[in-house]
């Protein structure tokens, strides 16, 4: 892999509304408001734009060609151009691909693009549900080895991903003696952020223990609020070269190491994930170690992720995720920052670039009311396939 050290940074961020928003009629018309603000948050001209990447939500799933709808809805001209999928952790996949081609030269600036539009306006008729985890499965299991085959496992509730990340959680409490209070304390640490965070869904919702218990089973041992929330909208990043960045609107967030692994999916015995192999080539491409670390932003489809990351990564041994979560060190005044806009539970669900998007934010100084105060150096992380795909970036203010 090409060592990026530094060569590269994040130059603009792009953010939609998300949520239950219909600003735009389908994905396409969040993508491009999304590169829009991007360019404007960076101050470039589209003209200078000459790298598309893609990473297409469910609601594009007629689409075939993503990047070609957008590049001619917008009059791009274009060296790079992809659409790219790899689940949650595409994000980073995608972040971590234009920074190659930035710093060997095959683009100047590339933008890196997550949309989606799961939810539809209410029109009195019968709605179909838009749940996402629909967008990780069908109801044949989708060659799930944890699960029943066809629709005898979909007769037992075997669809989308919450059963998969039940069936993790539950080993997980067998093997470890992890409860529903640990994995609580991570759904209520991350609602404390998000209510600092004037762009969560959840911005102006509190969420008490007491709350998170009365929650309704969705998998049992998980909760409501133990799963991720449904949003519209996009999310672009700019990458472009550091010396370029630095001429440009805002600070530049400079790309220090990427790191991915494709594991097989981690089996139930062993607990296994991809965080190890993403970790030591991220950060040994950064020159960093753990310790390093000031904060981190952590994909979190469901709470019981977050935790199994935090141990994946060695910020605490295997099977001490509970006690290690425990007395709130994640949340707001916490020794260990996780998820300071709310994350993927409480803020907005943009895939891998709701914890990309994050770290932009505390590494630029714009967090307001949830800025760190130490955000020099932080860990962006995303997730998929039952946290056996995994994709690590370590991003700084200094290249």
């Amino acid at each position: 892999m090409l060592n990026i050290r530094g060569h590269t940074a994040i130059a603009g961020l792009g953010m939609t509304a998300m949520g239950k928003v219909f600003a735009h009629r389908n994905a396409l018309g969040f993508a491009i408001e999304s590169i829009e603000l991007a360019l404007a948050d960076a101050g470039m001209d589209r003209s200078e734009l000459d790298g598309l990447l893609i990473n297409p939500g469910g609601s594009w799933r007629n689409i075939i060609s993503p990047t070609y709808e957008v590049q001619d809805a917008m009059g791009l001209e274009l060296r790079l151009s992809s659409g790219m999928h790899a689940g949650g952790a595409t994000a980073g996949t995608m972040v971590a691909s234009a920074a190659q081609a930035v710093a060997c030269g095959t683009a100047n600036a590339v933008a890196c693009v997550y949309a989606d539009m799961p939810l539809k306006p209410l029109t009195g008729g019968p709605q179909k549900s838009t749940r996402a985890s629909q967008a990780y499965g069908r109801s044949d299991n989708n060659g799930d080895p944890f699960g029943l085959p066809g629709m005898l496992g979909a007769a037992y509730g075997q669809f989308g991903s919450n059963y998969l990340y039940a069936l993790v959680a539950r080993r997980h409490m067998d093997l470890f003696g992890t409860t529903n209070d640990h994995l609580g304390a991570i759904a209520v640490a991350q609602r404390r952020w998000a209510n600092l965070n004037p762009a969560a869904q959840f911005h102006h919702q509190p969420l008490t223990m007491e709350d998170y218990h009365a929650s309704p089973w969705v998998a049992e041992p998980l909760h409501l609020y133990d799963c991720c929330i449904v949003s519209n909208g996009a999310i672009c990043v700019i990458v472009t070269s550091a010396e370029r960045a630095r001429d440009l609107r805002k600070p530049p967030v400079y790309i220090l190491g990427v790191g991915y692994s494709h594991a097989r999916r981690p089996t139930l015995e062993t607990m296994e994930t991809g965080c190890p192999k993403a970790r030591d080539t991220a950060f040994a491409m950064a020159g960093v170690e753990l310790n390093d670390i000031q904060f981190a932003e952590l994909y979190d489809c469901y709470t019981m992720t977050v935790l199994m990351t935090l141990e994946g990564y060695g910020f605490c041994a295997k099977g001490e995720g509970g006690p290690f979560v425990a007395d709130g060190k994640t949340g707001p005044g916490g020794s260990f920052p996780v998820n300071t806009g709310g994350g993927e539970l409480s803020a907005y669900y943009m895939w891998g670039m709701t914890p990309i998007s994050e770290a932009v934010i505390q590494i630029r100084g714009e967090g307001g009311a949830r800025q760190l105060p130490k955000h020099d150096l932080g860990l962006a992380s995303a997730q998929t396939r039952t946290l056996a795909t995994h994709a690590a970036m370590v991003l700084s203010t200094s290249p």
